[in-house]
């Protein structure tokens, strides 16, 4: 059972030709897009490794790269069978190639889909990666003289100021951790001697945070050292004034930016998939209509297009078969090549 029929007169055929000509082009310009978009988001995620616990997050760039790739050569033979589909003579060499080429593309599409489904779906995968990245980055923070944490102290406070955040979760992170190496505290102090001793782990805590977490717009003094001491400071509530540090905490601030980066790109890849499919619809009916003229007497006789010829599953079903005969056709001439070359060899 035919299915989507129609009439194409050599005019009608002429135009979808043309138009189509014009949309595997403008594919293969969105397929070019979307590869630069991989590499631009490929290349923001690589500037935050240092914060994050895992790479599982890249899957979603690496598939964009790839289907940017592939659009270029999937579109490219598209271009040229329209410009061949209208010429009866040169439309025949490519019916052995059309039906992988459509699985091909249709493999494509499906990798499209995914690219799209995986830049919403990747919001929990990001989140935890970046809650153990950030976790570590601020215990190392103090490690500027071990090897291979030598930049982690500038790369928090870098990420601090450009993304107006303090902490994992809020300021509140760096009470918990040991922020200021040894080396720059007096151990003969005293008070640094009770607040070692006063940690059951013998690290030096302090209710204060890196100066890279003052928010540059208050209208006080930044206050970074004693923070929940409402006596060391003039006219100050710890509980209840604004703080004059920034309140957002690194991880949320990041996720809002590559989920919003992502989304984006979510929805452009989207267009991407609609117009490729358009493209292979368009395609398949010129492919069927074309080749309803091959053998006439007329070529500008009225032919009949399709998209499938039989039901999906017997449609699907012929072209697995067809490809494997493919397959098969090209074992068997590389094993007569090569048995033609042992017979002539003495």
């Amino acid at each position: 059972m035919v299915l989507f029929k129609m009439q194409f007169p050599l005019e009608k055929r002429v135009k979808l030709a043309q138009g189509l000509w014009l949309l595997s082009w403008l594919a293969t310009i969105a397929g070019a897009l979307t590869f630069s978009v991989g590499i631009f988001l490929k290349t923001e995620l690589r500037k935050r490794s240092e914060v994050m616990d895992n790479t599982e997050i890249h899957a979603v760039p690496n598939t964009l790269i790839l289907v940017g790739l592939a659009s270029l050569g999937v579109n490219f033979f598209a271009g040229r069978i329209c410009q061949d589909s209208l010429d009866v003579a040169r439309f025949p060499r490519w019916k052995g190639f059309v039906t992988p080429y459509f699985v091909g593309s249709g493999f494509f599409c499906f990798l499209l889909l995914v690219a799209v489904v995986m830049s919403y779906a990747m919001k929990g995968n990001l989140e935890e990666s970046l809650k153990i990245g950030l976790k570590n980055g601020i215990r190392f923070y103090k490690d500027t003289d071990t090897p291979g944490r030598c930049f982690q102290k500038q790369t928090i406070d870098l990420l601090q100021i450009e993304f107006k955040c303090c902490g994992n979760s809020n300021f509140k992170d760096w009470f918990e951790v040991q922020w200021i190496s040894n080396r720059y505290l007096d151990f003969s102090s005293k008070e640094v001697k009770d607040r070692i001793k006063s940690n059951v782990d013998g690290r030096y805590l302090v209710d204060g945070v890196p100066f890279s977490c003052c928010n540059p717009t208050s209208p006080r003094p930044c206050i970074q050292q004693q923070i929940s001491n409402n006596s060391a400071h003039y006219s100050y509530d710890y509980q209840t004034e604004e703080l004059n540090l920034f309140t957002r905490g690194c991880r949320a601030a990041l996720v809002s930016y590559y989920m919003g980066l992502m989304n984006t790109i979510g929805v452009g890849v989207l267009l991407v998939f609609l117009l490729q499919v358009l493209v292979l619809v368009s395609l398949r009916y010129l492919q069927t209509a074309a080749e309803g003229a091959v053998g006439q007497e007329d070529t500008a006789c009225e032919t009949e297009g399709y998209l499938l010829e039989k039901g999906v599953k017997e449609t699907l079903k012929s072209s697995f078969e067809s490809l494997a005969q493919v397959f098969r056709v090209n074992q068997v001439e590389a094993g007569g090549g090569e048995g033609g070359d042992a017979a002539v060899t003495p």
